[in-house]
């Protein structure tokens, strides 16, 4: 009986070893002896799809801009003194008031005490209208004392004051969209009519002024400007966005869509960027289909499946 309990004993095991080595090698089928599944074999990766959108390229111009602030302004202004110095008796105009030239807008007594003189009269200089507040009656000037400015209100200007980094593409006859707080999504069409020739040395800007190119009523001097003034034009190429564009060290790349649905990696040529679009100097062609977004999981010959915008 002993022998018998011994020969039972062995078998178990021999039974139960063959169970787990039957066990692992089923195991090891399964997964194919993979290295915790962190690597995808070579044909199951080349079979992947990646989902991408993409744009036909088409050649077009691009439009450069700088964008500044400015002050609207009478075209013509000029600040009113008197011929004599004195006391300001009496004015006949206010803030807003319109005049003639020669037309007698104060009188100033000139008398000391122990002296009377005879009143004398200030003259509008031009036609148009009262822009700043007259001083007021009572106050004491000398020749050198501003009573008032007139200003011509109806025929107004933009002063803008350019940083020096944009001197060299700053001319006369450039065009500008001008807006203002009072209208908001409202732009004013505006062409620049007089470069300063210097640069000022404090501010490190130049001063050009802008006419609008009609008469708005509803715009008044002394309000603030925000001028978007285009500059240089390039000449039409290929464009696209410049996000669709990568960039490995100083080479530049567009993943250009294949026929079969793969993907062709093309070396670029670049030229100016304005607003997200870059210029495409060689490397794509009118008409060519360029993946614009998903380009970080493509390689050369990837496949792809376009994704609607």
């Amino acid at each position: 009986m002993k022998i018998f309990g011994k020969q039972v004993k062995k078998s178990f095991f021999v039974a139960l070893a063959a169970i787990i080595i039957t066990l692992a090698a089923a195991f090891l089928a399964n997964t194919g002896g993979k290295n915790d599944g962190k690597k995808m074999p070579a044909k199951q990766r080349g079979n992947t799809v990646v989902s991408v959108k993409s744009m036909v390229a088409q050649k077009d111009f691009l439009q450069d801009y700088i964008l500044t602030n400015g002050e609207v302004e009478s075209q013509n202004s000029v600040s009113v003194f008197s011929d004599i110095g004195g006391k300001i008796i009496s004015t006949s105009v206010m803030l807003g008031s319109t005049v003639k030239k020669g037309e007698i807008i104060a009188y100033i007594d000139p008398s000391e005490p122990g002296t009377n003189y005879k009143l004398s009269p200030v003259y509008a200089p031009i036609s148009g209208s009262i822009i700043t507040v007259p001083l007021k009656n009572g106050t004491k000037i000398t020749t050198n004392s501003a009573i008032t400015e007139i200003g011509d209100i109806k025929n107004l200007q933009i002063t803008v004051n350019v940083p020096e980094r944009y001197v060299a593409v700053l001319k006369k006859g450039l065009k500008g969209d001008v807006s203002v707080e009072a209208y908001p999504g409202t732009v004013f069409s505006a062409t620049v009519v007089r470069v300063s020739p210097v640069v000022d040395s404090v501010s490190r800007t130049k001063q050009i002024i802008l006419h609008f190119d009609r008469e708005e009523s509803g715009v008044n001097a002394g309000m603030f400007a925000k001028v978007k003034l285009y500059t240089q034009k390039y000449d039409e190429q290929v464009l696209l966005p410049s996000d669709s564009i990568v960039q490995n060290g100083d080479d530049f790349f567009a993943y250009v869509i294949n026929e079969n649905n793969t993907v062709s990696k093309r070396q670029v040529v670049t030229g100016k960027s304005v607003d997200g679009f870059i210029q495409i100097l060689e490397g794509v062609q009118t008409g060519e289909k360029v993946v614009v977004q998903g380009m970080s999981s493509l390689g050369d010959g990837s496949k792809v499946q376009e994704v609607k915008q």
